[in-house]
């Protein structure tokens, strides 16, 4: 079932690339972006998730913590956010329960490749309510950041 504005956002616990476990609802008192991704190391990902890199400091300014996910293991992750010094946290939805959760998630990719995470944001407030949701159909399209950013700002 989609994801609506206005409900709780669904709680989840994944692993970052230094292997910490991260839990969306300890981080309530501060705005959260996710941003799914089909894969690392692809160009229209590596595109999107730079764009929020060299905008971190908006973000920062808006109290918002991002977190990119993918079913990329988290080794995967890691050298993803190392070569392209991504300044945010990556996390693994390996098992595929939060993309599942978020039904965000392709049944069947490119190349037959099953369960790959769909092109998504997220904007959830500091209280867990969905304030933002975007599911793209189409990979080779990015989420509406000025939308995104505009949420974020009436946020504060």
């Amino acid at each position: 079932m989609a994801i609506q504005i206005g409900q709780q956002a669904p709680d989840f616990t994944l692993r970052d690339t230094e292997k910490n476990k991260v839990t969306l609802s300890e981080q309530k008192g501060k705005n959260v972006v996710l941003l799914f991704y089909p894969l690392a190391f692809t160009s229209v990902c590596t595109a999107e998730l730079c764009g929020v890199r060299d905008n971190i400091s908006f973000y920062n300014n808006t109290n918002a913590q991002v977190y990119g996910i993918s079913v990329d293991s988290l080794y995967t992750n890691g050298k993803f956010k190392e070569e392209q010094k991504l300044n945010f946290p990556l996390l693994s939805d390996f098992n595929k329960e939060v993309s599942t959760a978020y039904d965000t998630i392709y049944e069947t990719f490119s190349n037959d490749m099953k369960g790959v995470s769909k092109r998504s944001a997220f904007v959830i407030d500091k209280e867990g309510i969905v304030r933002y949701a975007e599911v793209l159909e189409n990979a080779g399209e990015v989420p509406n950041f000025e939308a995104i950013n505009k949420t974020l700002e009436s946020l504060n």
